[in-house]
């Protein structure tokens, strides 16, 4: 009889565009995934429905049944109370408020369920199989959409005193800057993600300003992007790369925060935009050298991220079988 920390554990990724669930094997191996698209504007139920599906496309692959596996964990972005299993609000679900997720998965299957911030599983799966294996303090900044992050201390997730802890997408970088969708201005997420870099290349674009970028899109200048900005300033495009200059400039006096706040060992770097390499990440790690305070920044690495799409599912997974001790 296969024991229980041997039990392999459902994971998912409940993101704004697709929904991705996993069985993680107690190895931190991802043995079968399952897609869907998110398709939130369809409302919750139609969501939620989505993800039992997903969840019983992978249990009828497996033969096992619910009773067999080590649990469900799911990661979720905005702000998640995993105490009390509550969704309380999310930028990707809108209109979901206080949704209790972690509750109505265990009352469909019946097995121990657990609820956590998608940017803090992924800092738990790069902590423990990824780019910061062996590396007792980090901070993990996703860069995509938005921004958001996951800090480990000594070895544990930092969750705060009411699990919020790691909103580094909210941290303000220019009291003038602009207004933020969370209430605030000037946030980081409003300076340096791929949102940011997509607007600012479409208002100089549109102004009249000459790139590649638009070639890139056949003339559909609304349907720009930060990988088509990144693009661009791969092959030397001047607005795109002053555009992504810029945007590692502003993410570089985040990451000097976090490296004067923290004192990590290293920051490791996720998400859509970080697909740039040092395009986006040289011009921060030389923000951090200048800026931060010289016995922190001598102490840190800054490197991308390793595990790709699969840093929620595992996060996941290492967050259950951390609550359960499994």
């Amino acid at each position: 009889m296969v024991q229980e920390h041997g039990l392999p554990v459902l994971a998912i990724d409940l993101g704004g565009t697709k929904i991705i669930s996993a069985v993680v094997s107690a190895d931190n191996q991802v043995l079968l995934k399952d897609y869907c698209l998110t398709l939130a504007d369809e409302g919750q139920t139609a969501v939620i429905n989505r993800i039992f599906s997903g969840i019983d496309t992978l249990l009828g692959q497996t033969g096992l049944l619910p009773s067999q596996m080590g649990g469900i964990s799911l990661a979720a972005a905005g702000a998640i109370d995993s105490a009390r299993g509550l969704i309380t609000v999310s930028p990707n679900l809108p209109g979901w408020r206080d949704v209790p997720l972690r509750d109505i998965l265990k009352g469909k299957y019946g097995i121990d369920t657990f609820l956590i911030n998608d940017a803090n599983a992924a800092a738990l799966g790069e902590y423990g199989c990824g780019a910061g294996v062996g590396v007792n303090n980090l901070i993990y900044v996703t860069v995509s959409t938005g921004i958001g992050g996951g800090i480990i201390i000594d070895g544990k997730l930092y969750s705060g005193a009411c699990g919020s802890a790691g909103e580094i997408g909210h941290m303000t970088i220019d009291v003038n800057g602009p207004h933020c969708s969370c209430g605030n201005v000037g946030c980081l997420e409003m300076l340096a993600s791929g949102t940011a870099v997509a607007k600012e290349a479409i208002e100089r674009i549109s102004r009249g300003e000459s790139s590649s970028v638009t070639d890139i899109v056949r003339g559909k200048i609304q349907d720009i992007t930060a990988k088509e900005v990144g693009m661009a300033a791969q092959d030397g495009d001047v607005l795109a790369s002053e555009i992504i200059y810029k945007a590692s400039s502003y993410l570089g006096i985040g990451l000097v925060n976090l490296v004067n706040i923290f004192n990590p060992e290293m920051i490791v770097v996720g998400g859509g935009m970080s697909k740039m390499g040092d395009l986006l990440l040289e011009p921060a790690r030389q923000l951090v050298a200048a800026r931060a305070m010289p016995l922190s920044a001598g102490a840190v690495r800054i490197v991308t991220a390793k595990l790709g799409e699969d840093s929620g599912v595992l996060g996941a997974a290492i967050f259950a079988r951390q609550q359960k001790l499994i």
